[in-house]
């Protein structure tokens, strides 16, 4: 990823709850140099490894889990916050043009293929919970209809072995002309404007 320095986030401790957020991301393989993604919902164990650990599943009919055989690092890119900036928001007038304000994370490690069931199972369960506690009446999972769904993933995890983040969002403009940004994206009628306003507050 182009990493202009401004731009550049290094801190792990900043780019791990991040991607635990924005956790569904796209996991990117190559096989016999022909790219291939799928998208991909993650947990993200930050305390597993220096630099935190990666788990996810694919349907087994999905070829991509095949691609691991090689042992070749892989990417998962995670794409947060992001959005159009017009020029008319900025308090200066010298010569501008439009841009697009972002926030992504490249994580990169060597896929390991999960065989024992109990990790597999656990893995399952996880994100069941974090993505059902917040509903009302949290569906229940029982366990001969987890047995049979295991059956037809593939479950693997990856020790994340480089990080880079980059969080654009207008550090190379003036203060007062990220204040007239903020402000145009809090104005919008757009709640994706809102919470790049809200990233934006947060980061620079």
């Amino acid at each position: 990823m182009y990493l202009p320095d401004m731009y550049e986030v290094h801190d792990h401790v900043v780019l791990l709850p991040f991607m635990a957020r924005f956790n569904f991301a796209t996991l990117v393989t190559a096989d016999a140099g022909v790219p291939f993604a799928s998208h991909v919902t993650w947990e993200v164990h930050p305390q597993r490894g220096p630099l935190g650990t990666l788990n996810a599943h694919v349907a087994r009919p999905n070829p991509q889990w095949q691609h691991f055989a090689n042992s070749q690092e892989v990417l998962v890119i995670f794409q947060g916050d992001h959005g159009y900036i017009s020029p008319s928001w900025y308090a200066s007038t010298q010569p501008t043009v439009p841009t697009w304000n972002y926030m992504a994370v490249h994580a990169y490690g060597v896929p390991h293929i999960l065989e024992d069931n109990v990790a597999v199972y656990r893995h399952l369960r996880a994100l069941v919970h974090e993505h059902e506690t917040s509903i009302a009446s949290p569906w229940q999972m029982d366990e001969a209809y987890m047995e049979k769904l295991a059956r037809g993933v593939v479950a693997f995890e990856i020790e994340i072995t480089r990080l880079e983040g980059k969080f654009k969002l207008s550090q190379n403009k003036t203060e007062r002309d990220r204040a007239g940004v903020i402000a145009a994206l809090v104005a919008s009628p757009h709640p994706s404007d809102h919470a790049l306003a809200g990233a934006m507050q947060e980061h620079t």
